[in-house]
Protein backbone atom coordinates (compact mmCIF):
# COMPACT_ATOMS: atom_id res chain seq x y z
CA UNK A 1 0.00 0.00 0.00
CA UNK A 2 1.13 3.83 -0.74
CA UNK A 3 2.06 5.69 2.09
CA UNK A 4 -0.48 7.66 3.46
CA UNK A 5 -1.03 11.46 3.19
CA UNK A 6 0.87 12.69 6.48
CA UNK A 7 -1.21 12.96 9.41
CA UNK A 8 -4.02 10.23 8.04
CA UNK A 9 -3.76 8.10 11.38
CA UNK A 10 -4.40 11.64 13.51
CA UNK A 11 -7.38 12.26 11.64
CA UNK A 12 -8.81 9.17 11.55
CA UNK A 13 -8.51 8.74 15.53
CA UNK A 14 -10.30 12.22 15.97
CA UNK A 15 -12.34 11.15 13.66
CA UNK A 16 -13.75 8.22 15.27
CA UNK A 17 -13.36 10.17 18.58
CA UNK A 18 -16.46 12.65 17.15
CA UNK A 19 -18.72 9.74 17.11
CA UNK A 20 -18.66 8.46 19.99
CA UNK A 21 -20.75 11.27 21.93
CA UNK A 22 -22.89 14.11 21.28
CA UNK A 23 -23.95 15.71 17.78
CA UNK A 24 -21.56 17.69 15.78
CA UNK A 25 -22.51 18.58 11.73
CA UNK A 26 -19.93 17.43 9.32
CA UNK A 27 -20.64 19.99 6.33
CA UNK A 28 -20.29 19.50 2.52
CA UNK A 29 -17.14 21.08 0.70
CA UNK A 30 -17.67 20.78 -2.96
CA UNK A 31 -13.79 22.09 -4.27
CA UNK A 32 -10.76 22.97 -2.24
CA UNK A 33 -11.35 26.30 -1.65
CA UNK A 34 -15.42 26.06 -0.07
CA UNK A 35 -13.44 23.35 2.38
CA UNK A 36 -10.63 26.05 3.81
CA UNK A 37 -13.66 28.01 4.59
CA UNK A 38 -15.65 25.53 6.37
CA UNK A 39 -12.53 24.57 8.43
CA UNK A 40 -12.01 28.19 9.21
CA UNK A 41 -15.19 28.30 11.04
CA UNK A 42 -14.34 25.85 13.26
CA UNK A 43 -15.93 22.61 11.69
CA UNK A 44 -14.16 19.70 13.35
CA UNK A 45 -14.79 17.38 9.91
CA UNK A 46 -15.94 17.77 6.41
CA UNK A 47 -17.24 15.00 4.10
CA UNK A 48 -17.21 15.71 0.11
CA UNK A 49 -20.36 15.68 -2.08
CA UNK A 50 -20.68 13.90 -4.84
CA UNK A 51 -23.34 16.31 -6.54
CA UNK A 52 -21.65 19.31 -5.46
CA UNK A 53 -18.51 17.68 -6.89
CA UNK A 54 -20.12 16.68 -10.40
CA UNK A 55 -21.50 20.72 -10.81
CA UNK A 56 -18.39 22.06 -10.45
CA UNK A 57 -17.46 19.94 -13.12
CA UNK A 58 -20.35 20.60 -15.60
CA UNK A 59 -21.68 16.74 -15.11
CA UNK A 60 -24.78 15.60 -13.32
CA UNK A 61 -24.66 13.78 -9.55
CA UNK A 62 -23.26 10.27 -10.55
CA UNK A 63 -21.94 10.94 -13.79
CA UNK A 64 -17.81 11.66 -12.69
CA UNK A 65 -15.49 8.82 -12.76
CA UNK A 66 -13.69 6.88 -10.13
CA UNK A 67 -10.63 7.79 -11.28
CA UNK A 68 -12.03 12.12 -10.96
CA UNK A 69 -13.49 11.49 -7.43
CA UNK A 70 -10.13 9.51 -5.93
CA UNK A 71 -8.07 12.81 -7.31
CA UNK A 72 -10.57 14.82 -5.60
CA UNK A 73 -10.45 12.87 -2.27
CA UNK A 74 -6.41 13.06 -2.56
CA UNK A 75 -7.10 17.16 -3.10
CA UNK A 76 -9.49 17.82 -0.30
CA UNK A 77 -7.52 15.75 1.85
CA UNK A 78 -3.95 17.54 1.32
CA UNK A 79 -5.63 20.79 1.43
CA UNK A 80 -7.48 20.85 4.81
CA UNK A 81 -6.38 19.65 8.51
CA UNK A 82 -9.92 17.72 9.35
CA UNK A 83 -10.62 14.55 8.52
CA UNK A 84 -12.56 13.95 5.68
CA UNK A 85 -15.56 11.44 4.95
CA UNK A 86 -15.80 10.43 1.27
CA UNK A 87 -19.13 10.32 -0.47
CA UNK A 88 -18.18 7.42 -2.51
CA UNK A 89 -21.40 6.85 -4.30
CA UNK A 90 -21.78 2.78 -4.80
CA UNK A 91 -18.45 1.86 -4.65
CA UNK A 92 -18.29 2.60 -8.88
CA UNK A 93 -18.95 -0.97 -9.90
CA UNK A 94 -21.83 -3.95 -9.85
CA UNK A 95 -19.94 -6.55 -8.61
CA UNK A 96 -18.18 -6.66 -4.85
CA UNK A 97 -15.34 -7.31 -5.84
CA UNK A 98 -15.26 -4.07 -7.79
CA UNK A 99 -17.11 -2.43 -4.72
CA UNK A 100 -13.22 -3.85 -2.83
CA UNK A 101 -10.92 -2.44 -5.14
CA UNK A 102 -12.10 0.92 -4.87
CA UNK A 103 -12.81 1.11 -1.68
CA UNK A 104 -9.08 0.07 -1.39
CA UNK A 105 -7.82 2.67 -3.26
CA UNK A 106 -9.93 5.51 -1.92
CA UNK A 107 -8.58 4.68 1.64
CA UNK A 108 -4.67 5.35 0.03
CA UNK A 109 -5.95 8.45 -0.21
CA UNK A 110 -6.10 9.63 3.07
CA UNK A 111 -9.82 9.89 4.05
CA UNK A 112 -10.81 9.34 7.44
CA UNK A 113 -14.79 8.20 6.74
CA UNK A 114 -16.53 6.47 3.60
CA UNK A 115 -19.93 6.11 2.93
CA UNK A 116 -21.28 3.03 0.42
CA UNK A 117 -24.65 3.50 -0.99
CA UNK A 118 -27.70 0.97 -1.76
CA UNK A 119 -28.72 2.62 -5.37
CA UNK A 120 -27.88 1.08 -8.15
CA UNK A 121 -28.27 4.31 -10.60
CA UNK A 122 -30.90 2.52 -12.43
CA UNK A 123 -33.82 4.01 -12.23
CA UNK A 124 -35.88 0.73 -13.20
CA UNK A 125 -33.89 -1.42 -10.53
CA UNK A 126 -33.26 1.95 -8.55
CA UNK A 127 -31.93 -0.63 -5.76
CA UNK A 128 -29.54 -3.34 -5.30
CA UNK A 129 -31.11 -6.40 -3.82
CA UNK A 130 -30.66 -6.47 -0.18
CA UNK A 131 -28.64 -9.70 0.33
CA UNK A 132 -26.82 -7.86 -2.90
CA UNK A 133 -26.15 -4.71 -1.05
CA UNK A 134 -24.66 -6.48 2.27
CA UNK A 135 -22.65 -8.68 0.76
CA UNK A 136 -20.99 -5.51 -1.58
CA UNK A 137 -20.96 -3.76 1.92
CA UNK A 138 -19.13 -6.44 3.65
CA UNK A 139 -16.55 -6.09 0.37
CA UNK A 140 -16.02 -2.81 1.94
CA UNK A 141 -15.60 -3.38 5.12
CA UNK A 142 -12.91 -6.32 4.21
CA UNK A 143 -11.18 -4.20 2.14
CA UNK A 144 -11.00 -1.51 4.47
CA UNK A 145 -9.63 -3.89 7.36
CA UNK A 146 -7.08 -5.19 4.85
CA UNK A 147 -5.94 -2.33 4.81
CA UNK A 148 -4.76 -1.77 8.28
CA UNK A 149 -6.30 1.69 8.26
CA UNK A 150 -9.05 2.68 10.41
CA UNK A 151 -11.69 4.44 7.94
CA UNK A 152 -15.07 4.63 9.52
CA UNK A 153 -17.36 3.00 7.15
CA UNK A 154 -21.02 4.41 6.46
CA UNK A 155 -24.02 2.41 4.95
CA UNK A 156 -26.24 4.24 3.24
CA UNK A 157 -30.12 2.88 2.63
CA UNK A 158 -31.26 5.14 -0.38
CA UNK A 159 -35.63 3.88 -0.20
CA UNK A 160 -36.68 7.00 -0.23
CA UNK A 161 -34.35 9.04 -2.26
CA UNK A 162 -35.16 6.85 -5.28
CA UNK A 163 -38.91 6.46 -4.84
CA UNK A 164 -39.19 4.10 -2.14
CA UNK A 165 -40.02 6.08 0.67
CA UNK A 166 -40.71 2.62 2.93
CA UNK A 167 -39.35 3.09 6.48
CA UNK A 168 -39.67 -1.05 7.56
CA UNK A 169 -37.75 -1.41 4.30
CA UNK A 170 -34.83 1.40 5.38
CA UNK A 171 -35.09 -0.36 8.76
CA UNK A 172 -34.49 -3.55 7.52
CA UNK A 173 -31.64 -2.59 5.13
CA UNK A 174 -29.92 0.00 7.28
CA UNK A 175 -29.77 -3.00 10.82
CA UNK A 176 -28.17 -5.33 8.03
CA UNK A 177 -25.61 -2.92 7.01
CA UNK A 178 -24.95 -2.76 10.45
CA UNK A 179 -24.65 -6.26 11.07
CA UNK A 180 -22.33 -6.76 8.06
CA UNK A 181 -19.89 -4.30 9.58
CA UNK A 182 -20.76 -0.16 9.08
CA UNK A 183 -19.51 1.71 11.57
CA UNK A 184 -22.15 4.54 11.01
CA UNK A 185 -25.81 4.31 9.36
CA UNK A 186 -27.42 6.71 6.70
CA UNK A 187 -30.85 7.30 5.46
CA UNK A 188 -30.89 10.09 3.32
CA UNK A 189 -34.39 11.49 2.59
CA UNK A 190 -35.93 10.85 6.51
CA UNK A 191 -37.41 14.05 7.96
CA UNK A 192 -40.16 13.36 10.18
CA UNK A 193 -38.92 13.20 14.10
CA UNK A 194 -40.64 9.68 14.02
CA UNK A 195 -38.58 8.36 11.22
CA UNK A 196 -35.18 9.82 12.78
CA UNK A 197 -36.25 8.17 15.71
CA UNK A 198 -37.08 4.90 14.14
CA UNK A 199 -33.54 4.30 12.30
CA UNK A 200 -31.61 5.39 15.62
CA UNK A 201 -33.62 2.63 18.09
CA UNK A 202 -33.03 0.33 14.95
CA UNK A 203 -29.14 0.42 14.89
CA UNK A 204 -28.15 1.22 18.25
CA UNK A 205 -25.83 1.93 19.61
CA UNK A 206 -24.03 2.73 16.09
CA UNK A 207 -24.55 6.15 15.24
CA UNK A 208 -26.37 7.87 12.56
CA UNK A 209 -25.87 10.33 9.97
CA UNK A 210 -28.59 12.66 9.26
CA UNK A 211 -29.08 14.40 6.21
CA UNK A 212 -30.34 18.17 6.74
CA UNK A 213 -31.34 20.20 3.61
CA UNK A 214 -31.17 24.07 3.69
CA UNK A 215 -33.49 25.42 4.36
CA UNK A 216 -34.68 23.77 6.92
CA UNK A 217 -36.86 23.98 10.46
CA UNK A 218 -34.49 21.72 12.15
CA UNK A 219 -31.49 22.91 14.32
CA UNK A 220 -28.72 21.15 15.71
CA UNK A 221 -30.34 20.75 19.64
CA UNK A 222 -32.96 19.48 18.09
CA UNK A 223 -31.40 16.91 15.88
CA UNK A 224 -29.01 15.98 19.19
CA UNK A 225 -32.02 15.49 20.86
CA UNK A 226 -33.26 12.62 18.84
CA UNK A 227 -30.09 10.65 18.92
CA UNK A 228 -28.61 11.70 15.93
CA UNK A 229 -24.55 11.77 16.01
CA UNK A 230 -23.40 13.68 13.14
CA UNK A 231 -25.55 15.84 10.19
CA UNK A 232 -24.53 16.38 6.82
CA UNK A 233 -25.83 19.29 4.18
CA UNK A 234 -25.31 17.22 0.93
CA UNK A 235 -25.58 19.25 -1.92
CA UNK A 236 -27.33 21.73 -0.05
CA UNK A 237 -24.32 24.58 0.38
CA UNK A 238 -23.37 24.03 -3.29
CA UNK A 239 -26.71 25.00 -4.44
CA UNK A 240 -27.03 27.78 -2.38
CA UNK A 241 -23.35 29.11 -3.86
CA UNK A 242 -25.22 28.55 -7.15
CA UNK A 243 -28.12 30.24 -6.11
CA UNK A 244 -26.29 33.79 -5.81
CA UNK A 245 -23.67 33.06 -8.43
CA UNK A 246 -26.98 32.23 -10.65
CA UNK A 247 -29.18 35.18 -9.58
CA UNK A 248 -26.59 38.00 -10.18
CA UNK A 249 -25.30 36.41 -13.95
CA UNK A 250 -29.06 36.51 -14.82
CA UNK A 251 -29.46 40.14 -13.72
CA UNK A 252 -26.93 40.83 -15.48
CA UNK A 253 -27.79 39.17 -18.51
CA UNK A 254 -32.15 40.22 -18.37
CA UNK A 255 -31.43 43.34 -17.02
CA UNK A 256 -28.17 44.60 -17.69
CA UNK A 257 -28.10 45.33 -13.84
CA UNK A 258 -24.45 44.76 -11.37
CA UNK A 259 -26.50 45.52 -8.54
CA UNK A 260 -27.27 42.17 -7.10
CA UNK A 261 -28.92 41.30 -4.22
CA UNK A 262 -26.76 38.92 -1.95
CA UNK A 263 -24.10 39.60 0.24
CA UNK A 264 -20.87 38.60 -1.56
CA UNK A 265 -17.28 38.85 -0.06
CA UNK A 266 -14.87 41.44 -1.16
CA UNK A 267 -11.56 40.27 -3.39
CA UNK A 268 -9.26 41.01 -0.23
CA UNK A 269 -11.44 39.14 1.78
CA UNK A 270 -11.14 36.15 -0.04
CA UNK A 271 -7.23 36.94 -0.68
CA UNK A 272 -7.14 37.30 2.87
CA UNK A 273 -9.10 33.43 3.41
CA UNK A 274 -6.53 31.75 1.11
CA UNK A 275 -3.52 33.47 2.00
Amino acid sequence: MPALPPGASDKRRAFRELHRAGCFVIPNPWDVGSALFLQSLGFKALATTSSGFAWAHGRPDGAVSREAVLAHLREIVAATDLPVNADFQNGFGPESRDVADSVSRAVETGIAGLSIEDSTGDPGRPLFEIDTAVARLRAAREAIDRSGCDVLLVGRAECFVVGRPDLEETLARLKAYAQAGADCLFAPGIRTAEQITAVVKAVAPKPVNLLVGIPSDLTLARVAELGVRRISVGGALARSAWGGWMQSARRISEQGRFDASGPAPTHDQLDALFG
